[in-house]
This record gives structure tokens, sequence and C-alpha cells, in this order.
């Protein structure tokens, strides 16, 4: 549990200075594509693999099954997720939920608007944006990491 604790909150910590930076900076353009807020996510989920190498290095000496690696990735992505929620709320309230007003201009956006309204399911939406990254990292993860020749863990004489 303590590696996906770290993991993953080191990993939503990423997401979350990306968010806090293009907000303090007011940072437009390409910090609010899509596409840079994809890579950011994936960038962030190398955590995962770098949680789950770990793992597998000090608790498993340096040996681990697909199963355990994925279970582990996926713990790690979890706490991501959680995390990922909780910053996107805070942004939210420190904001006065200014946000929703802006992306939800217009009449024919009301009835989403008054659906993402709902924290709920604003925390599912908001959940969706991340886990597809997290689930493909921890798969990507589990498959490499099961091979121990993969980055080895260096031994101490």
């Amino acid at each position: 549990m303590r590696y996906a604790l770290v993991y993953g909150l080191l990993a939503a910590g990423v997401i979350g200075a990306v968010i806090v930076s293009g907000i303090a900076f007011h940072l437009g353009g390409v910090f609010q594509t899509v596409w840079f807020g994809y890579l950011v996510m994936v960038v962030a989920m190398t955590f995962m693999f770098v949680g789950v190498k770990r793992y597998r290095d000090v608790e498993k000496g340096g040996v681990i099954r697909f199963l355990p690696a994925l279970l582990m990735g996926l713990a790690i992505g979890l706490v991501a997720v959680l995390a990922y929620v909780l910053i996107w709320e805070a942004y939210l309230a420190a904001t006065h939920y200014a946000f929703i007003d802006a992306y939800f201009r217009g009449p024919e956006m009301a009835e989403l608007r008054a659906w993402y309204s709902n924290p709920l399911n604003r925390a599912f939406a908001t959940a969706q944006e991340l886990a597809p990254v997290a689930l493909v990292m921890a798969l990507f993860s589990a498959a490499l990491l099961r091979n121990p020749r993969l980055l080895p863990a260096k031994r101490t004489p």
C-alpha cells in the first residue's frame, strides 16, 4: 500500500503542479489543449512504472509476475485518480467554480451544466479523464516489468 500511496500521489502531484502553474501564470494556448492535458497525464503516470519497478526490486527480490505487477500499477493509478479528482475539486472551489460558468456557456449547454454541477457526476467525469491513461500504463508497466532482465535491480556488494 505504501508504494501505491507514494507513487500515486507523486503522479497526481505532477498533474496538480501543471494545473496550478497554468492558473498562477495565466498560461493559455497549448496549456489548454486536450493533447497537452493527456501528455501531462502520460508523463505523470510514468511514476506508475517507477513504482512497480521499485516494488519489484525491493519487495519481490527483482522478480514479479504479471498479475501482481498489474495490481500494484492499478493501485498506484487508483490513488492518482482519486488525488486528481480532489485536486480538481479544490481548483474549482478556489476559483468559485468559474470553470463551470466559462465552459458551459450558452443555452444548449444548460442541461450538461446542471449535470456537471452535481459533485458526484463531476467526480465521475474527472476520474474518466485519467483512468484510461492509468489503465494503459498499468498494463504497459506490468507487461514490461515481469521480465527481470529489463532494468534489473542493482545488487550491492
